[in-house]
């Protein structure tokens, strides 16, 4: 039957739909009736709706027990073994929970090695090339729009080092990146901003600081934190790299 045909039926009236049971192809996409979201016995299906988070190697699982059993934890390592991303997992995994009511996220703006002169624009506009790494493991975590959403309610907040002295952060999951480019009073300033009910994971790579050697306080701060039991010092080797396979061979001969 033609549309001109059909459209003269419809528009008389006299439109039956038992003349095309026998007419129509029909393309059905096979269902699996047995599949359930709710369903345990589907053991392939690693990811739900947010990704989960499993340990590369034992030291990514000291990581995050650490940081599930502590307030402030050290993590220390080179490039390429998760520090930052797990950090700010953990972080994400808190906040959804409700555990927090906030995600604190800081670094300091230090220029790898040449300067890039002076920024256009205000100082979130400034600072945005030395947040974008954190930036990037938040939209891995959770879409953009809804990292835009969480950081204009105040749920997440992104703040460069200079921005933090004279605070408390309390009920908050502080996540303090490249601490190897932190001076030791930095460090200092920054490690007695934990208030109550939160957690500070500080990372960083004391071999990749662009300070002078004897001005990181990475360092010098760890090895005092081994000392109190209850802080976590993690030290990441060249093995829990999950990087490409030449980030940890590059590493073993630089």
């Amino acid at each position: 039957m033609t549309k001109r045909a059909l459209k003269r039926q419809l528009r008389e009236g006299a439109f039956d739909a038992a003349q095309f049971e026998d007419d129509a192809k029909v393309r059905r996409l096979p269902v699996d009736r047995a599949w359930s979201p709710l369903a345990h016995h589907n053991d392939d299906r690693d990811q739900g709706y947010l990704k989960t988070i499993k340990a590369k190697s034992p030291g990514q699982q000291a990581l995050m027990d650490a940081i599930d059993a502590k307030n402030l934890v050290m993590a220390l390592g080179p490039a390429g073994t998760g520090k930052t991303y797990l950090a700010i997992a953990k972080a994400v995994e808190a906040l959804e929970a409700g555990r927090v009511g906030r995600i604190v996220l800081s670094r300091p703006a230090v220029e790898a090695g040449e300067s890039i002169g002076y920024l256009p624009g205000d100082a979130e506009d400034k600072l945005a090339p030395y947040l974008r790494p954190l930036y990037d493991a938040l939209s891995d975590r959770l879409s953009m729009k809804r990292v835009r959403a969480l950081m204009a309610e105040g749920a997440i907040e992104i703040a460069p080092v200079g921005f933090m002295r004279g605070r408390t952060l309390n009920n908050a999951f502080v996540v303090i990146d490249e601490a190897q480019n932190c001076t030791y009073g930095q460090l200092k300033m920054l490690l007695t901003r934990l208030g109550w009910h939160s957690t500070m994971v500080v990372t960083g790579d004391p071999a990749q600081s662009d300070l002078l050697p004897e001005l990181s306080g990475l360092g010098p701060v760890a090895d005092k934190f081994e000392e109190i039991s209850n802080i976590a010092v993690v030290r990441l080797k060249d093995v829990d790299i999950v990087r490409h396979p030449l980030v940890a061979e590059m590493l073993g001969v630089l």
